[in-house]
């Protein structure tokens, strides 16, 4: 075992067989797809049907396998157990399109509101969180399936991870007011009415309801330590740590368990005085982040990675990370 890591990534999983849920991160560049990919064919090869989905609206995962997986889950080939998925929100996003256009109709309606939905809809859309909030339904629905045994989420940067997985808390206060604005309206309509006509079903509401169902799911298996883990990946350079520094202590208060971070694209020493000066001063500023990294995430470290000497691109080469990995 290396120097430092008191629990290593093979260690860590073997010691939380229930684990389903892992999600990688980190800023941008470090590494978080082909470190998620490579533990998504570690335990495919260890029996279990394994998914290896991408979050990032900036996918990159077809690229790194060699084979479009963008819109379908896609088999690895020669990776028994071992499948990957481009997430692809537009289905999402005219299926949410639509069903708010039928809930603003019924809203203007039941309102008497002589208005078209379609402006509604548009200002509702166009919002850039929207997109956002399709990936998060996709994701959900992946973890509510049950297709596979482990979840293995390439996410995006660390401030759009954050974002993400933060949604179900942020949904579920939205909700909440929602609710009670439905239950205040439908009584005082009530009040008001002079006729004993039965009222028509809301289906607002019964949205709403589903939808705070569906985030109370969310937040116990996203803050189930049995069950879902996030590594952060980082580069031993200032701006990845800081990142992590930054972001780390929001995991924990929103209670999403951190599973460790892994250090990648570490330089071989090799026999210094043969190397050129810049190999030279590349490795003395990684030895001292290093040290930065043992002081800020003692205990939590789970592997040192190396830089390889190609690009790791296609299953091979993630087959070598992976024993580089958990090896």
């Amino acid at each position: 075992m290396t120097a430092g890591i008191t629990t290593s990534m093979r260690q860590f999983l073997e010691s939380k067989p229930s684990l389903k849920f892992l999600f990688f991160g980190g800023k941008g560049g470090v590494g978080k797809t082909v470190i998620a990919g490579a533990t998504a064919v570690w335990l495919a090869r260890q029996g279990r049907r394994t998914l290896l989905a991408s979050t990032n609206p900036v996918h990159s995962l077809s690229s790194l396998l060699g084979f479009e997986v963008f819109g379908q889950i896609t088999p690895l080939p020669g990776v028994a157990h071992g499948f990957a998925y481009e997430i692809d929100t537009k289905e999402t996003i005219e299926k949410s399109r639509r069903e708010i256009k039928d809930k603003i109709n019924w809203f203007l309606r039941f309102a008497d509101i002589q208005l078209k939905a379609e402006e509604f809809v548009e200002a509702a859309t166009l919002n850039p969180a929207f997109e956002e909030s399709a990936m998060f339904e996709n994701m959900l629905t992946l973890m509510f399936g049950g297709e596979f045994d482990t979840y293995v989420f390439d996410t995006a940067p660390t401030a759009n991870a954050r974002r993400l997985l933060g949604m179900s808390k942020v949904y579920s206060l939205w909700v909440d007011k929602m609710v009670k604005s439905r239950e205040e309206a439908k009584s005082l309509r009530q009040l008001l009415s002079f006729t004993k006509k039965k009222e028509e079903a809301d289906p607002l509401m019964n949205y709403l309801v589903n939808l705070r169902q569906r985030l109370d799911r969310a937040r116990e298996l996203l803050t189930d330590p049995a069950l879902t883990a996030f590594f952060f990946i980082t580069l031993p350079e200032a701006l990845p740590i800081a990142v992590i520094t930054r972001f780390l202590q929001w995991f924990q208060d929103f209670g999403i368990p951190v599973g460790g971070i892994i250090v990648n694209g570490l330089l071989p020493s090799g026999d210094r005085a043969a190397l050129p000066e810049f190999i030279r001063n590349r490795l003395d500023m990684q030895a001292e982040h290093l040290k930065t990294i043992w002081q800020l995430f003692n205990g939590q470290v789970r592997a040192l990675v190396p830089l390889f000497p190609s690009e790791i691109q296609g299953l091979p080469s993630l087959n070598r990370l992976s024993e580089e990995l958990f090896g």
